[in-house]
């Protein structure tokens, strides 16, 4: 038997398309990490992702440019570019970045939910309004991300059935926030920098 034929085979139909799918999952989540960090703002970080977007995405595509009549690259890759769209959601939604407005319109009582969103650390603000049936009340809380499903919570408690939007916030000044947690490389971070200036 002709083990290099085997080998070769073994190479050009599984090892190549492989690899061409890892690098399309990791360059195209890298670049729906880099979509997000633009729409937030995060200019320092954008670049810096991209310029591994685009060289991975070159890798890629150099292979199936030396391998034309493989046509199981061609599936690789636009399978590792689906799969890279999912995962980058997924990262994406484990990151939780950023802040969102929650509306919510209440035919009750508004301010019992500004209360009990006041008593767990969220601000709120009541505005009184007409609706198209009778007088509602429109309750305005800006939160982190990934404090939305204790919100909702909240909400659903004040009402099941209420009725909200969501939207997204570029950005906020002041407001009532509920307090991150601390980094770990905080404290870390000052004590080498006293050690430093006492060297």
């Amino acid at each position: 038997m002709d083990t290099s034929v085997f080998n070769s085979n073994f190479f050009s139909y599984i090892m190549i398309p492989l690899f061409i799918f890892l690098a399309r999952i990791c360059d195209v989540s890298i670049g729906t990490m880099r979509i997000i960090f633009v729409s937030k703002g995060k200019r320092n970080i954008a670049p810096f992702l991209g310029f591994f977007e685009v060289l991975i995405w070159i890798i890629a595509i150099s292979k199936i440019m030396q391998n034309l009549d493989n046509y199981i690259n061609y599936v690789a890759y636009a399978a590792g570019f689906a799969t890279g769209n999912f995962v980058g959601m997924i990262i994406e939604e484990k990151l939780a970045m950023g802040i969102q407005m929650i509306r919510v319109f209440a035919h009750e009582s508004g301010q019992e939910l500004v209360q009990s969103l006041n008593q767990n650390g969220f601000g709120a603000t009541v505005v009184e309004a007409r609706g198209a049936r009778q007088n509602v009340h429109l309750i305005y809380t800006i939160v982190n991300r990934n404090e939305l499903s204790n919100v909702l919570d909240l909400i659903n408690q004040f009402n099941p059935n209420a009725f909200y939007t969501i939207e997204d916030i570029k950005g906020a000044n002041e407001g009532i926030f509920t307090p991150r947690k601390r980094n770990i490389l905080i404290p870390f971070a000052h004590t080498l920098r006293y050690w430093r200036k006492g060297k």
